[in-house]
């Protein structure tokens, strides 16, 4: 499966939204990253929906919406999102988290579905048939700047052999938190697919955005 970038909008320049996007795009990034912080679910607030909007009126690059918060289905439709986006929603936020799913992909958008690092990958057995993507948060949700949880190795590779032995090997793992080259390089290796990249591998300041992408490309 190919290796795909996702590019963390929370660590952008927000004052020049538009000139980040742009360079992004000219570094062939594969996919942006918003995530939704409702204060709640996570001891954050980061952007809204009407960023999720703007961000989509301006680029062609796929949306990767990472929604943490509580009930996410109250705010699905809130988005204008397409086939080509993910809108991901976390296992631990909805008691009915199969209904909420299967809205996102009513709305003709690819569901992910997040775990916490300390949530068992047990709970996805029986909902992969509503899911297009699975997310491992390899750090606690919520901030940007934590150390790589000690068992993220581990669980990517679980992931990967469960989802495997299930009949959805070709479903993407997803990996969020401290992707620097290095554990891109280990996450990888374990069976990840899509890395989230923030600080410490993209948004590097005094370096390039496009020679940050290239060398974490080649990195892997």
């Amino acid at each position: 499966m190919k290796k795909l970038i996702s590019a963390s909008l929370m660590c952008a320049d927000l004052t020049k939204i538009s000139e980040s996007v742009a360079q992004l795009e000219a570094a062939g990034t594969d996919y942006l990253h918003l995530d939704i912080m409702d204060g709640s679910f996570v001891p954050n607030i980061t952007l809204g929906f009407d960023i999720v909007n703007a961000i989509k009126e301006i680029t062609d690059i796929p949306l990767d919406v990472h929604m943490m918060v509580n009930e996410p289905g109250r705010f699905i439709d809130r988005m204008n999102l397409d086939k080509n986006d993910i809108l991901c929603v976390h296992y631990e936020s909805d008691i009915h988290i199969h209904r909420t799913l299967s809205q996102i992909k009513n709305k003709g958008v690819k569901a992910g579905l997040a775990l916490n690092p300390q949530t068992p990958l047990e709970c996805m057995e029986y909902l992969t048939d509503y899911m297009d993507m699975a997310l491992i948060m390899t750090v606690s949700p919520g901030f940007a700047g934590q150390k790589l949880f000690a068992g993220a190795e581990r669980k990517t590779a679980a992931a990967r052999k469960m989802l495997d032995e299930l009949g959805h090997a070709d479903m993407p793992i997803e990996v969020d938190g401290n992707i620097s080259p290095e554990n891109g390089r280990k996450l990888s290796r374990c069976g990840a697919d899509i890395f989230v990249l923030g600080t410490s591998s993209l948004f590097i300041k005094g370096k390039d955005m496009a020679e940050s992408a290239a060398e974490f490309r080649a990195n892997l």
